[in-house]
């Protein structure tokens, strides 16, 4: 497995990496699998294993403890914090109160004394990102974090953190984790080239784009039933009479042609033109079952060739993501109030 640098600093992590959203209750409740999972993902190589105070409420994160519990040194532990995990309206955000009390939570769960990286899941639009980036700085001085970075921000948002830390001497964001995928490209059009100005890494996930490039959108018996499940769940992604998914569709199988021509099969294809780009640092496997593992491991060691990328860039245009509910993000300006974007007298 490829070993590279995150960001600006000396961290080596796999090129490869294990995301746990899928253990636990949300997917896979059964503990000891979810250990055995990621026992084989380290034992492949992998030594980033990603997860998240709020998947399956907290459960995700217990079954990774019990999975490194004897292996610590060697797991490079990544968690992430802000989305609600209770009824109260200061158990989610950005603010000091709250940070403090999901990382001793974090802490808890996973069975450790410190996280290696500690991300902020979301922007949090009611609270200063300074205030955000001051309480993490403290945690990383008093030793409960070594590093700390975001997930799906916007490029601005990202250049503001930067700049803050710096005026202020706080720790900066050494990565970025935003959704990546042949199906979503818009990415490469402004938020990888801040990743690259800052010396940011990016860690990306939903390289198979929600199940489009795995086979589990198309066919028959069983994988009719995982694409209609995911209909069910998010008609906006996989909706087929949504225009904008009817353009997917017909990417899909073009490019499910090219990899047949080049004799890779397309998750193979996914995974593989993801971590082609030089600003992805690692890409976040999001397995529930063993034999997805399994069957994704190899994409670590292709290289697709520049014709085949450019046979890529015909199909899906490169900057573009043809569904915006494929960004990964909602900006609250246009969707929550509307008093944010409308003056009054």
């Amino acid at each position: 497995m490829q070993m590279r640098n995150l960001g600006r600093t000396g961290l080596k992590i796999s090129g490869l990496a294990l995301g746990a959203m899928s253990l636990g209750a949300w997917a896979n409740g059964d503990h000891d699998d979810g250990v055995r999972i990621i026992h084989a993902a380290l034992d492949a190589g992998v030594n980033l294993i990603d997860t998240a105070d709020v998947y399956s409420r907290g459960e995700s994160e217990e079954i990774v403890g019990k999975a490194i519990k004897d292996r610590r040194d060697s797991v490079v532990l990544a968690t992430k914090f802000t989305n609600p995990m209770g009824r109260s309206p200061n158990m989610s955000g950005g603010s000091r109160r709250w940070l403090t009390m999901a990382l001793d939570d974090s802490l808890r769960r996973l069975g450790v004394d410190w996280i290696d990286l500690y991300q902020v899941h979301r922007p949090d639009p009611e609270t200063d990102i300074d205030e955000t980036l001051d309480a993490l700085s403290d945690h990383v001085r008093a030793g409960k974090i070594r590093y700390i970075g975001c997930s799906t921000f916007r490029p601005h948002q990202i250049v503001e953190a930067q700049w803050v830390s710096q005026r202020r001497g706080f720790s900066r964001f050494v990565s970025e984790q935003p959704p990546y995928s042949l199906l979503a490209r818009g990415i490469e059009a402004d938020l990888l080239p801040v990743c690259q100005a800052h010396r940011m890494g990016a860690i990306t996930w939903s390289p198979l784009a929600g199940g489009w490039l795995s086979g589990a959108h198309g066919g028959g018996g069983e994988k009719c039933v995982a694409r209609r499940n995911r209909e069910r769940r998010n008609p906006k992604r996989f909706d087929a009479d949504q225009p904008a998914n009817q353009r997917k569709a017909v990417m899909v199988e073009a490019l499910s042609a090219l990899a047949r021509e080049v004799g890779l099969p397309l998750p193979h294809l996914a995974v593989a033109f993801v971590m082609r780009h030089p600003a992805v640092t690692s890409v976040l496997l999001g397995p529930r079952t063993m034999e997805q593992l399994v069957s994704l491991l190899p994409a670590a060691d292709l290289h697709l060739s520049d014709d085949v990328l450019d046979r890529i860039d015909e199909i899906t245009p490169p900057g573009e993501t043809p569904n915006a509910a494929d960004t990964g993000w909602a900006d609250l300006h246009l969707l929550k109030d509307a008093s944010l974007r409308r003056r009054h007298a």
